[in-house]
């Protein structure tokens, strides 16, 4: 599963308003310039964050957009959904009774994929925008980049004893 560039920029982008909004509003063009994302890009996809109230536009001379909320109480996964970002690792719709298959049926590894989704929205409803602009989502996988390694080991199991 991928996502897609829509919900990075737009993760990206209220980093970047958590960060230098706190004192005035920030304008898109700002906002394009330092994250290097198209203007037209950020104007569709602020359209949607404000639609769904996680920032408040400012009219008027030097204004622009400021959080709607404190970083704190903004989670991941509130705005990848804002912008319309599925979270599914399944090529089923959502919700519906029907598989992918051309019988209507599940394929076998249905259920994997769906709960990889579900693990994904937990664990991105669990970092709060805060969390990224303060950078304490680093895991396991930054303590391995900083101890200079680059892939796990599987470990292995043991042999199971023979039965008597």
């Amino acid at each position: 599963m991928k996502l897609s560039s829509r919900g990075r920029y737009a993760v990206v982008a209220m980093a970047d308003l958590a960060i230098h909004s706190s004192e005035r509003p920030v304008s898109l063009a700002e906002i394009a310039e330092r994250q290097e994302i198209s203007l037209s890009y950020l104007e569709q996809l602020f359209g949607k964050l404000r639609r769904n109230h996680l920032v408040r536009s400012v009219r008027g001379p030097g204004g622009g957009y400021k959080l709607a909320r404190p970083g704190e109480e903004v989670r991941v996964a509130d705005i990848v959904v804002a912008v319309d970002e599925p979270l599914s690792a399944t090529r089923c719709r959502p919700g519906s009774a029907t598989g992918c298959h051309s019988t209507r049926g599940r394929c076998l590894t249905h259920d994997l994929w769906e709960e990889l989704g579900n693990q994904i929205h937990l664990y991105l409803s669990s970092v709060s925008l805060a969390d990224v602009v303060n950078r304490r989502v680093l895991g396991t996988s930054g303590l391995l980049m900083r101890a200079g390694l680059t892939r796990v080991e599987p470990r292995k199991l043991p042999e199971p004893t023979p039965a008597e």
